[in-house]
């Protein structure tokens, strides 16, 4: 273990009974029952390996802070969001906060100020309250060990201090910029500024938006924990028959959990009629004979990144003409989308390319009122009724990743080495369209996969999960057998 920085001392006493998160039906505590808690316990240090981001995040903070020299920037990692009652979500760090330091503990905040930071946490229940064994938030014997503050401070290479330490230095006059939306005790504590708040937003999100080796590397484990999480849903086959969506949604569930930190989104598991709607999440439906299924799923790694990946599949494992048909069509347009991805092509480029492919499919179809390309015109679009949606996103820590950028930069701006994007286009036919023939109402298809920028064109990181046709029926098939 590499020697810890400088971390100031947990204040004792710092948590008051009357402060600790219990609930009305919990058992009464007596004196002498919290009094014997408080003694007899052993000390459990924790060694921890040196983060393997903690250089990267140092430089990360280091260019964070000269692009807002003098001011004190302010970084919360959030706090627990409640679920039902007294039973919250399961924590998930804000994404700015763990790129800039790795920690992934709720109730911390990151504040860099003249280029030196410091990482306010709440850290591990101490024996001198009542907190360890009676907060059902917080407590140890209820929620688990938190590591300390030293040992916060060993794994990630930066000072630490506890976070009731936090309000003292927010009161210090400064120019001071907070990621805001994140913890709604650090937005209350510091005055807002719209404008200066927004840029730091900004400048984060501009930040992630090209990734190093490591990051690549992160996104390629989550498209492979992915790759598996298909083709296990796809060995339960039976069960989907018998059981629908659901099924599905728990077997991937299932694997991004024993792989990765949890999904990166709810899971589509779309069958029939359903995939015509885009972010159908209820998952509450059956999985039909005869009929296809599309599956937009991706595993969150345990370090956040995360992949996005869509397969539409023929539930009986072979495509009917026509379906093989349409699938066809948004492959090749899928395949047009990938090929414009290269460094100095636009953003959008990906989407035009694939539009152009789906729009003159259509008129085939006979579905436009016009040509295609009187419908690619940016006045028209209305080959967009079939299409709905953008052909990409940026893909990262966030699934909808860099969301904050500049309109300028992203999405109106060009791709670069390093840049890691979706490349998603889809056709869907709604079960009341009247417009298009009956055999087609009902039937949504996507396909979707992510791939990163590279100095000679793409790579496409989840390519291990097929995409022809031909080798979908072999792969399910297989699997199956």
């Amino acid at each position: 273990m590499t020697e810890s920085p400088e971390t100031s001392p947990e204040p004792a006493g710092a948590l008051h009974p009357e402060t600790l998160n219990t609930e009305s039906h919990d058992p009464a505590v007596p004196e002498k029952y919290a009094a014997f808690m408080r003694t007899g316990w052993g000390e459990r240090d924790l060694d921890l390996p040196l983060h393997p981001i903690a250089e990267r995040a140092a430089a990360r903070r280091a260019r964070l802070a000269e692009t807002f020299p003098g001011e004190r920037l302010v970084i919360p990692s959030g706090t627990f969001k409640v679920r039902s009652n007294d039973t919250d979500y399961r924590f998930r760090p804000d994404t700015a906060h763990t790129y800039l330091c790795g920690n992934q503990t709720s109730d911390a905040v990151l504040v860099i100020e003249d280029g030196e930071a410091t990482l306010y946490a709440r850290p591990r229940s101490g024996r001198d309250t009542d907190e360890f064994f009676r907060d059902r938030q917080y407590g140890e014997l209820w929620v688990g060990r938190r590591p300390s503050l030293g040992e916060i401070s060993a794994t990630l290479g930066l000072p630490t201090r506890h976070i009731d330490q936090l309000s003292g230095v927010l009161d210090r006059t400064a120019k001071t910029r907070v990621l805001r939306g994140v913890d709604a005790t650090v937005d209350a504590a510091v005055a807002a500024d719209t404008g200066r708040d927004g840029e730091l937003a900004r400048v984060l999100s501009e930040m992630r938006l090209v990734k190093d080796e490591w990051e690549l590397g992160e996104l390629t484990l989550a498209c492979d924990a992915t790759t598996l999480g298909f083709e296990d849903s796809v060995r339960e086959w039976d069960r989907v028959l018998e059981l629908g969506e659901r099924w599905i949604e728990g077997t991937f569930f299932r694997r991004a959990r024993a792989m990765g930190n949890d999904i990166g989104y709810d899971s589509i598991v779309a069958g029939g009629r359903h995939a015509t709607t885009l972010h159908w999440i209820d998952n509450t439906g059956p999985i039909t004979p005869g009929e296809l299924v599309l599956l937009d799923m991706g595993v969150e790694a345990t370090s956040l990144y995360t992949a996005d990946v869509t397969r539409t599949l023929p539930v009986d494992g072979r495509f009917t003409p026509l379906q093989r048909d349409l699938y066809t069509a948004v492959l090749e347009a899928q395949q047009a989308g990938i090929d414009a991805v290269r460094p100095g092509a636009k953003f959008r480029d990906p989407h035009h390319a694939a539009m152009a492919v789906l729009a003159h499919k259509l008129e085939d179809l006979g579905l436009l009122p016009c040509s295609a390309e009187e419908a690619l015109a940016p006045d028209s679009k209305v080959y967009s009724r079939w299409t709905l949606h953008g052909t990409s996103h940026m893909l990262g820590m966030d699934v909808h990743d860099c969301a904050a950028a500049a309109q300028e930069i992203y999405p109106e701006g060009d791709l670069a080495e390093g840049m890691v994007l979706t490349v998603e286009p889809g056709l869907y036919f709604q079960e009341d369209d009247l417009l298009v023939p009956e055999e087609l109402r009902g039937i949504g298809i996507r396909i979707e996969d992510d791939v990163v920028v590279t100095a000679d064109g793409v790579r496409n990181l989840s390519e291990a999960l097929p995409r022809e046709p031909d080798a979908i029926e072999e792969w399910m098939g297989r699997l199956r057998a």
